[in-house]
């Protein structure tokens, strides 16, 4: 043996439970098949590869790239008896938990079509879901599915929510009013969303069926795999308010708490927000009140509280509308987005509406993403 030189004896190499490799010098030679094996683990501890900084788990692992190196569990320890050669190993399957299969991994989605020719209607049932690719952090979603014909977004139907499921049963109808001539050139859209209270609803996989390739002939019964949603359009930014109901005092409490990520509206890249809250009875804004203005900011923080009297036979037949505007000292105020809220709202606002309704005297608040003020229709309640 060369001079200067160490004998090194190794004990076997295992793959443990969470599929790392370990080794333990210096003990253990029992378990070894003998030397010529020790001297091979020795080679493969000098590899001048093994100084290779491991790649993020999360991050797509190159074909054939070794995942990084982490203890051993003594179990695991136990039951390793022979140590497989390190060019046959397979790479690991990176990311925490099982795999799912990759047509699988947003979920899939059954749903029902027919056309009543009698009423002019497209009749849409969303059944359920499954396998829905978990966006919590508790492993699980809180999925609702959003429905709408294009090219006309504004008018769309959403589920309820279904708290802490990946396999949702909706069993849900809704109704489009389309000439079935006119049926041909719209796209039916199903977006399975993760709804969130306090940040923005999470995309997580849609379906797409172009109506010039369904035979309404007969009803349709379907499951589809969920898609990648493409990018969406401009982000306006988002607000965050509380509604609280006194249904004794007839008090309606709207809190304007703040807003994060608004659209640059000012030359320097900045916004001056203030935020407008209109009370509306039957379409028409019967009460108006406002915010500060906040300067040179994206991400204004309000807390700030306004009250309308709104006795309890009324409350189904209000809405309350927000309006994000930037102030220009020279010109005129431009609107950055709007939301709104009320049994006639739908969607998210009809949710925190109905929120707040279920919660007598607390207040309930809520992130809203806001929409292009032209978009923004306060329909008259029923």
């Amino acid at each position: 043996m060369p001079r200067g030189s160490w004998l090194i004896l190794v004990r076997p190499v295992a793959q443990g439970a969470d599929g790392n490799w370990s080794s333990s010098l210096f003990g253990g030679f029992s378990e070894c098949t003998g030397w010529a094996w020790g001297a091979r683990a020795l080679g493969c501890l000098h590899r001048k590869d093994r100084k290779t900084p491991p790649t993020c788990s999360r991050s797509p692992q190159p074909q054939g790239l070794q995942r990084p190196t982490r203890l051993l569990t003594r179990v695991a320890l136990a039951k390793a008896l022979v140590q497989p050669e390190v060019e046959e190993l397979e790479p690991a399957p990176s990311g925490p938990g099982p795999q799912v299969a990759e047509k699988h991994e947003l979920g899939r989605l059954q749903y029902s079509l027919d056309y009543d020719f009698q009423s002019g209607q497209l009749l849409v049932g969303i059944l359920q879901a499954e396998g829905l690719a978990a966006l919590d952090l508790g492993g699980s979603s809180d999925p609702y599915v959003r429905v709408y014909l294009l090219p006309d977004k504004r008018r769309r139907h959403e589920t309820k929510v279904h708290r802490q499921t990946l396999n949702p049963h909706f069993g849900e109808n809704f109704a489009f009013k389309v000439p079935y001539v006119e049926l041909g050139g719209r796209v039916l859209v199903m977006a399975v969303y993760d709804f969130d209270r306090f940040s923005r609803n999470d995309a997580i996989g849609e379906v797409r069926v172009p109506m010039s390739s369904v035979d309404l002939g007969r009803p349709v019964l379907a499951w589809r795999e969920l898609q990648a949603a493409p990018r969406e359009e401009e982000k306006l930014g988002d607000i965050c308010f509380s509604l609280r109901y006194v249904p004794t005092a007839g008090k309606l409490t709207v809190i304007v708490l703040e807003a994060k990520n608004l659209k640059k509206m000012d030359v320097g890249g900045l916004s001056d927000p203030y935020v407008k809250v209109h009370l509306l009875q039957g379409g028409k804004k019967v009460r108006k009140k406002k915010t500060t203005i906040k300067k040179n900011t994206l991400n204004p923080y309000y807390n700030e509280a306004f009250s309308f009297e709104v006795p309890c036979d009324q409350v189904q037949k209000v809405q309350v509308e927000l309006t994000v505007l930037d102030y220009d000292k020279l010109g005129k105020n431009e609107a950055i987005g709007r939301v709104a809220v009320g049994a006639a709202a739908g969607g998210a606002g009809l949710r925190h509406w109905a929120d707040m309704l279920a919660n007598p005297r607390r207040p309930i608040a809520q992130w809203h993403s806001l929409r292009p003020p032209d978009r923004v229709r306060s329909l008259p309640a029923p």
